[in-house]
């Protein structure tokens, strides 16, 4: 972001960015900033008050906001990943443990645990209340919670998948209180709201300028699954004016088959490697929406074939929070809201510590896009 992206020209629509703090800052990191040193004003309601907090804290030191944002994104973040992998190595082993921060390092979204957005703080703050429960440690269920629900709207999840964790669990009285407590950071925003804006839901009526409306936004999901088989080319004109990408499509799908069809007749590393052109193959031309169509559906997935294998409070909140994305009336930056919940980070890491070799080609795939989401992110092109 500093030495590859300002060495480019600027691409349509974007920027040549300088070499300076403010590469770190774009889009919503721009709300971030100005609720830190200006207040609530506006449409930056719809941005949850703990992490300018945060930033406002780290100015008082004499920092510009574009510097104490990312300071205190980074920071959250690296605790994060300490946190994770002592979660991990204690209930699976350290094996697991690496495999799941390497995971959570180097995925292409962590780009925003690095910048002025509020990915690291809320993985810090999710993850210590996950651990808690985990270990019934249930004054900092109730604490790491309440930031976490006073960090983003999404953080609301942490609640159900408590309550539903501690029942299926059989936990004592005291876990239902510290999980209802956990939702108190939304309810003193809220509140907040009420008191000096007059509307208890104003963050929310902020966000729908973003939504179609609540519930599952059909119609975007389905120009994401066109885009992919058909292309957005041919999407936007109504009419196959692009005939190579549905047939590069159906020919990518049909190779796809015969490999699985007839794979026990090859060495299964050949198998393996076809299979990992072919999905290099299908992210070079769907791009963008294959990725947010994976990282949803793949993440309910995956959590659904380890449901055996993770913590009852992992797996609820994974779902609650999938469900959540689902059901909240739109499909943008899915990717990265699917990147902000542990829990998919934890199925995959314990996944791969027990097949390294797709670990390693996993791994090389998330640090060639996180290459690229960084030159992006730092050219003011959309990512996530």
């Amino acid at each position: 972001m500093l030495a590859i992206a300002p060495a480019l020209p600027a691409p349509p629509g974007g920027i040549a960015p300088d070499r300076s703090w403010e590469v770190f800052s774009a889009w919503d990191s721009v709300f971030y900033q100005q609720i830190a040193t200006s207040g609530y004003a506006g449409d930056n309601v719809a941005f949850f008050p703990l992490f300018p907090l945060c930033i406002r804290a780290f100015m008082l030191l004499g920092l510009s906001a574009e510097v104490a944002g990312t300071l205190v994104n980074n920071l959250a973040f690296l605790g994060a990943l300490l946190l994770l992998s002592n979660w991990m190595a204690r209930q699976y082993g350290t094996n697991a443990a690496r495999w799941s921060a390497a995971v959570l390092a180097w995925c292409p979204l962590s780009l925003f645990s690095t910048v002025v957005y509020t990915e690291g703080l809320y993985l810090l703050l999710s993850t210590a209340t996950l651990r808690a429960f985990e270990f019934k440690q249930y004054s900092g269920v109730a604490l790491w919670g309440m930031l976490a629900t006073a960090t983003r709207p999404t953080g609301i999840a942490i609640v159900p998948a408590l309550i539903i964790a501690a029942w299926k669990e059989r936990r004592r009285p005291i876990a239902y209180i510290a999980s209802l407590v956990a939702g108190s950071g939304l309810v003193f925003y809220s509140l907040y709201c009420r008191i000096y804006l007059g509307d208890w839901l104003a963050f929310g009526h902020a966000q729908q300028q973003w939504k179609r409306s609540l519930g599952v936004d059909v119609q975007g999901w389905w120009k994401m699954l066109m885009q992919i088989a058909i292309g957005s080319a041919n999407w936007k004109s109504g009419s196959i004016a692009d005939p190579l990408h549905p047939l590069l499509f159906v020919t990518i799908i049909v190779l796809g088959y015969c490999l699985w069809r007839w794979r026990s007749r090859f060495n299964p590393v050949k198998v393996g490697y076809g299979f990992c052109f072919l999905v290099l193959v299908l992210w070079l031309l769907a791009g963008d929406p294959l990725l947010n169509t994976v990282a949803v559906l793949g993440g309910i997935y995956l959590l659904w074939y380890l449901r055996h294998q993770l913590t009852p409070v992992a797996i609820a909140y994974g779902f609650c929070s999938l469900g959540l994305l689902l059901f909240s009336g739109s499909t943008m930056s899915l990717t990265r809201l699917v990147y902000g919940i542990v829990s998919p980070a934890i199925a995959l890491g314990l996944l791969l510590s027990r097949h390294p070799r797709w670990g390693y080609v996993t791994l090389c795939f998330f640090a060639i896009l996180l290459i690229l989401f960084s030159v992006r992110f730092a050219q003011e092109l959309w990512v996530g």
